[in-house]
């Protein structure tokens, strides 16, 4: 880069010019109403009765149920999606085979899917139009309208996130380290924790936090194969919804504020994890 290319850039970073405040002001107009402000409309409306029955309606048999059930769901799909997405996201950069590119494409499928199709779906086969119900009925496995379809629902909906994470990392990193490794007797075990691991922990620590909040709030797809059974099959998300239904909106709006806080916490997790990452990356060159 010349220094006249570097001049020019350094005014263009310093200008003052209306151009520049229009941006920032539609910017940050922007995210007042998309994001500040449905954030305090949930926390006004949450606390319009007061704190006596915030706590009221947190402490409802219904919405702890929902809590542990969303924070159960959320707990196996990460678990789920990150040992897979970490098996497809190693297959998919580490080995060359026939079919490299379908296999890229599947794990894609969930994103460009409606979740609601996805719940669908699982209906056809895990319900009992589906020739495989015979055979869960008599084992006494239940799928559908029961915890087990929510699960697999949020883990369908939350696969890509870990991976899609991975695969850019670990194509750049290569397999040069890996394969120097190999030849000097390294087992995959080591190979792993003490060569590729180090270079896509954060990216695969981020992959977990953005997995982690995408199955806190999934709706459509647990909509569909939950049956709505209160107290038994709703997750946060849905009886938020029944409640707003039934018209209460105050209750509604502080099981919402739940939801929130976690978002909070996670987006707190996203934003020191990139930090600690970049100070690392830093460090290292």
């Amino acid at each position: 880069m010349s220094k006249k290319d570097s001049i020019v850039r350094l005014r263009l970073r310093k200008n003052s010019g209306a151009v520049k405040w229009l941006l920032i002001g539609i910017s940050a107009l922007f995210l007042f109403v998309l994001l500040i402000l449905p954030l305090i409309t949930v926390v006004v409306n949450s606390l319009a009765k007061g704190i006596a029955f915030y706590a009221k309606s947190i402490a409802d048999p219904y919405a702890v149920k929902a809590i542990w059930l969303t924070l159960k769901a959320t707990l196996w799909s990460v678990i789920i999606n990150t040992v897979f997405g970490l098996f497809a996201a190693w297959t998919v950069t580490k080995f060359r085979f026939h079919g490299k590119k379908v296999l890229t494409t599947l794990i894609d499928v969930p994103v460009t899917v409606s979740p609601i199709i996805a719940g669908l779906i699982f209906i056809l086969i895990f319900g009992r139009q589906s020739p495989l119900f015979p055979f869960l009925k008599a084992h006494g496995i239940q799928i559908v309208f029961a915890v087990p379809g929510i699960v697999l629902a949020t883990v369908f909906v939350t696969f890509p996130f870990v991976s899609r994470e991975l695969i850019p990392v670990l194509e750049t990193q290569g397999t040069d380290e890996e394969e120097a490794a190999a030849l000097m007797g390294a087992k995959w075990h080591t190979i792993f924790t003490r060569v590729t691991f180090p270079h896509i922990k954060w990216a695969f620590l981020y992959g977990v936090v953005l997995c982690t909040a995408r199955a806190m709030g999934e709706f459509g797809a647990v909509s569909v194969l939950s049956g709505h059974l209160r107290g038994k099959t709703n997750t946060l998300p849905l009886h938020i919804e029944i409640l707003f239904n039934e018209f209460q909106y105050v209750p509604a709006f502080a099981v919402s504020s739940i939801l929130v806080l976690l978002a909070i916490i996670v987006l707190i997790l996203r934003t020191t994890l990139e930090k600690v990452g970049k100070k690392e990356q830093e460090t290292n060159r």
